[in-house]
């Protein structure tokens, strides 16, 4: 991607003008400028380079009065659903960046980029081009919070027929198909869940070190690979440290830093104290906690240190990390460092599991666009293999519509709807599904059911979305999980094959699935002769549960079809 397209040119330039121009503001560049009547390309050295002219020119220099328009040139033939949003404010909530990107398509995927830029990038992708040809008409230069966003396609480097996920009918092999027989499949790579460390910018230049001399020699010890982000949020008073390796690996560096920052304070009387400190993904840390703090507590009495974590408020878009600070003597605040970070790998490993097993109850379902994972995050799963390929709803059948009741703290309702009910009609936009807020029974009632109609990913977007804005508004606190009641409606008929021959098949799915499932047995159906289901437990549990409940009844559904069928046979 180191061709630009040059837009918006003025009548009458020459190619020696944008070779001034480009000369200004210090952009190499290599080959003649290839004129066209009103635009023009040229080659850049190398993707950086591209990169950097983009930010330069686009929308800020003008020629002739014009201003002048920049962005990777892409073939139509290669014009993709995908494209690059840069120049996002940091502060940015999630929930905002949906409702804009929705209001041009549906979004499958929504995807941050790491870069040094203190402003947030992203890749998106819409469901087709035409989507995708809209909001890049109408999102590149729009202001939001004072920032003018840039928008540029990101190429399509497959074939037409060969893409992922389309829309379309597939034809071929399924991209996750098993390999040629002979040949061995690759074994996944170990899941990376890097230690993040928080260091003082005035300790980074010895932990580096004269030429780099001391990092590499812990990069040696240790076997790790370890990366100091310098370059990010330039001025601040603290700066991240990636250290890649096996857990006893990582262990090791943090010593290894943690000693190197005890000495230079010493030397320096920089600093009486040095606590640890160690990021973690929001999604990981209430696990961390534990119920009603008691897993904390435990890594604390363990190791003689107080531990404490920063506030939910302080997360952003571009900062899903919490910030946890370790007080104590080196060798606690290191046994400390151990008991934290086993407990953050055992949630990624759960939630992987979980991701996985919800991957194959729902084919095609694109989980980084349901946000429960930062997509720029190492932690972030990949696809399991053979799903990923896996054709979306839409490729054959029209999805059945599913109706969810969610009970929700009554004092929630407000974050949910949202002020003049932008969140909620956002999250309908994001999931794709219809959400509304009942009426309390009785009115002071201490829990308001959320009504969710919508196919199968729709209700896990639109759960997952639920689920994760009452933790994010300290609903269930920083000490418990969230764990909410979720009513399903089944035929009367039907209510003794989820229950099963006494309770064996109930009795299953909640060892399976870790959810509570209860089937009031004494239940007067509706006037639809159906009755409730109730599910009580956290996300996923409740999610898999939903699912096999539905398992069960399309199985109930098809038996009683063929057994119609055959009826009429006779």
């Amino acid at each position: 991607m180191n061709k630009l397209y040059i837009g918006n040119l003025p009548e009458g330039v020459t190619a020696a003008e944008l070779e001034r121009l480009f000369a200004e503001q210090q952009i190499p560049f290599s080959g003649r400028f290839l004129l066209k009547p009103g635009y023009a390309f040229v080659d850049c050295p190398d993707e950086q380079w591209a990169m950097k002219a983009i930010e330069t020119f686009s929308g800020k220099v003008e020629l002739h009065g014009k201003q002048l328009e920049i962005e990777h040139s892409v073939p139509k033939k290669q014009r993709s659903r995908k494209i690059q949003i840069r120049n996002i404010p940091p502060q940015l909530r999630w929930e905002v960046l949906d409702g804009l990107l929705a209001q041009y398509g549906t979004v499958e995927s929504c995807e941050q980029v790491n870069t040094d830029s203190e402003t947030a990038v992203v890749n998106v992708t819409y469901a087709n081009r035409e989507q995708t040809r809209q909001a890049i008409l109408k999102l590149n230069g729009h202001q939001l919070e004072s920032h003018a966003l840039k928008v540029s396609y990101i190429p399509d480097e497959q074939p037409e027929n060969g893409r992922r996920g389309g829309t379309g009918t597939r034809t071929g092999a399924r991209s996750g198909s098993p390999p040629p027989s002979g040949a061995a499949p690759k074994p996944p790579p170990p899941p990376d869940v890097p230690l993040r460390l928080l260091v003082p910018t005035q300790f980074v230049g010895a932990i580096i070190g004269k030429e780099g001399a001391t990092i590499r020699n812990i990069t040696k010890q240790t076997q790790s690979k370890i990366d100091v982000h310098r370059k990010e949020n330039a001025g601040a008073a603290e700066k991240a440290i990636s250290i890649h390796s096996t857990p006893e690996g990582c262990s090791a560096a943090c010593r290894m830093i943690l000693d190197i920052m005890h000495k230079e304070a010493k030397d320096t009387k920089t600093a009486e104290e040095v606590p640890l400190k160690i990021l973690a993904h929001n999604n990981f840390v209430g696990r961390l906690i534990g119920k009603e703090g008691r897993n904390l507590k435990k890594v604390e009495q363990d190791t003689e240190t107080k531990i404490t974590i920063s506030s939910l408020q302080e997360l952003t878009l571009y900062n899903p990390e919490r910030t946890i600070t370790v007080k104590g003597c080196p060798e606690s605040c290191c046994r400390a460092e151990q008991e934290i970070m086993k407990k953050v790998r055992e949630a990624y490993e759960n939630d992987v599991a979980a991701m996985s097993l919800q991957s194959h109850l729902i084919p095609g379902l694109n989980l980084a666009a349901v946000g429960l994972f930062p997509a720029s995050s190492t932690a972030v799963p990949p696809p399991p293999s053979g799903v990923s390929g896996a054709a979306p709803y839409s490729s054959f059948l029209p999805p059945e519509q599913e109706t969810v009741h969610v009970f929700i703290p009554a004092q929630a309702v407000g974050a949910i709807i949202g002020k003049k009910g932008q969140h909620i009609k956002q999250l309908s936009r994001f999931a794709s599904a219809s959400i509304k807020i009942a009426p309390p029974e009785p009115p002071d009632s201490k829990v308001r059911m959320v009504v969710i109609t919508g196919p199968p990913e729709a209700q896990f977007k639109a759960q997952g979305r639920i689920y994760g804005k009452l933790k994010e508004e300290n609903f269930f606190g920083p000490k418990e999980e969230v764990k909410l009641e979720t009513h399903i409606r089944v035929p009367a008929s039907a209510a003794g094959r989820v229950i099963g021959k006494g309770g064996k098949t109930v009795n299953e799915l909640q060892n399976l699935t870790a959810a509570e499932v209860v089937v009031p047995r004494e239940q007067t159906p509706d006037e639809n002769e159906q009755v409730v289901v109730k599910i009580i437990g956290h996300f996923y549990a409740s999610q898999m549960a939903q699912r096999k409940i539905r398992d069960i009844l399309a199985q109930v559904k098809q038996q009683h079809q063929k057994g119609q069928s055959q009826s009429r046979r006779k």
